[in-house]
């Protein structure tokens, strides 16, 4: 199992907004490529020496494969929509994790 980590910061002037369009339009909009089995938003608890609003968004995917098709096949579009929605509002940076064992 895979986790596709995106860590955002933010703008403060923007992050009500920000907020409510991920949780009632884009996360849905990434589950619904069927790629991944479940995602959760987490708020990072770290002031930013930069100001802004970090926040975690982890999607659960079955295997590297599904991911890469994600990459290959929604990515993009999604990610262009952000920029066009919130543009110099945030950065972003993504990780893929291994999911080594659960407990």
């Amino acid at each position: 199992m895979y986790i596709y980590n995106v860590t955002t910061n933010i703008d403060e002037s923007v992050h009500d907004q920000w907020l409510k369009w991920m949780k009632e339009v884009h996360i849905p909009d990434v589950l619904a490529t069927g790629k991944f089995l479940s995602a959760k938003i987490c708020k990072v608890l770290v002031e930013e020496e930069l100001g802004g609003i970090t926040y975690s968004v982890q999607f659960t995917t079955l295997d590297k494969e599904t991911l890469q098709s994600y990459y290959d096949n929604n990515a993009a579009k999604l990610q262009l929509d952000a920029m066009k929605l919130f543009p110099n509002k945030f950065v972003a940076f993504r990780t893929e994790l291994e999911v080594i064992d659960e407990y």
